[in-house]
């Protein structure tokens, strides 16, 4: 191929991806990556308060950090903190609150936790009736909720056993993950165990607006309690639907990133649900959850794998880095990062933890 050819196949293809995946060179993975390390002081929770499995992680606007866990994992008698746990930057704790606010519209298992450019705070469930927890009540997570910084309702989207399947444009179904693009003012939804989509709402009046299933498809319905692990995978480009949608982040540039766990994918789209481009990694327990990195362009998308953090350059999509330090929890359940570039990871019953962003650095 000639190098003109070359440049205006390069040039065609930029154009393509909205300049949002550009093409990668030899030097891409010996440029500088984010290092960590683990805060072992972090954080400082009240002697009278114990933590359940840690389930997620959301950053405010001023760096604080909250928590949500799960209460009922603890064992009876053990003094609980509620379910949303707030600390500031440093770790020290700010306030907690839960359950009473909601009522019964509380869910029966707490999953995601977001809070939007405006301070308000999204909660999803994931609870199924057949799913053997003790403890819980027989009650599918189909509502998601908006709620003040000090735990009231401000919006409800959806019932608790409301699901009427991937066509139904008022309940999800067992959501897992939000996330609000503050320019729209839209709340994409990582829908999630029960339905397989994503699903984009008015953040302010809960209207429903679109959604689309993995490649851009329409998403089918394929219900059930139990998490099917994959044995295998289908060759090419993989399954047409999607698995469990576990975790959703929105770019600054407006770039939907979808983690299709079960898949061992991750897959980017335009806001309109657009397919782009995927990223699949079979080998390991890859797509656990995502995060965007902190500097303005967002460079890198950090990835849960097992017991690792992947690295990967955003519009690429390419692995670049892992990150594995000494005393990690592992890959998590999900992950956030603040301003700092500080990363956070909730473990459910591995626990939770700080990674202190170091600075970037050659790898070694």
């Amino acid at each position: 191929m000639s190098r003109a050819i070359f440049i205006a196949v390069v040039v065609i293809l930029a154009g393509r991806f909205g300049n949002h995946y550009d093409v990668v060179d030899a030097q891409t993975r010996s440029r500088n990556l984010p290092e960590f390390e683990v805060d072992k002081a972090w954080p400082k929770l009240p002697p009278n308060m114990k933590l359940g499995d840690a389930s997620s992680f959301a950053i405010d606007a001023k760096d604080n950090v909250w928590l949500l866990h799960r209460p009922r994992t603890l064992k009876p008698g053990e003094p609980a903190a509620p379910p949303v746990v707030v600390f500031d930057a440093s770790g020290a704790f700010v306030k907690a609150w839960g359950n009473e606010d909601a009522g019964a519209h509380w869910p029966e298992r707490e999953h995601g936790i977001h809070v939007d450019a405006k301070g308000f705070v999204w909660i999803t469930g994931n609870n199924c009736p057949t799913n053997g927890i003790a403890g819980l009540k027989p009650l599918n997570d189909d509502q998601i909720l908006k709620l003040t910084g000090d735990g009231k309702v401000a919006l409800r989207i959806g019932e608790s056993n409301g699901s009427k399947g991937n066509a139904d444009t008022r309940n999800v179904h067992r959501a897992a993950d939000v996330w609000v693009h503050p320019p729209s003012n839209e709340l994409y939804v990582a829908d999630g165990y029960g339905n397989h989509r994503v699903i984009v709402f008015d953040a302010a009046t809960g209207a429903f607006k679109r959604m689309w299933g993995a490649f851009g498809n329409k998403p089918l319905d394929d219900d059930h309690c139990e998490v099917v692990t994959l044995k295998s995978f289908p060759p090419g480009q993989g399954s047409p639907n999607f698995s469990i949608v576990h975790a959703l982040r929105v770019a600054n540039d407006g770039m939907i990133y979808v983690a299709d766990r079960e898949n061992r994918r991750v897959q980017a789209f335009t806001p309109n649900g657009t397919f782009v481009k995927q990223l699949v990694k079979t080998d390991t327990q890859f797509a656990r959850n995502l995060a965007l990195s902190n500097d303005p362009v967002q460079q890198f998308l950090y990835v849960g794998n097992g017991m690792e953090i992947t690295i990967v350059d955003r519009r690429s999509l390419e692995i670049v880095g892992t990150i594995k330090v000494p005393g990690m929890i592992g890959g998590g359940h999900h992950i956030a990062v603040d301003s700092k570039g500080n990363l956070y990871i909730a473990g459910t019953a591995a626990g939770l933890q700080k990674l202190t962003f170091k600075g970037l650095a050659i790898p070694k």
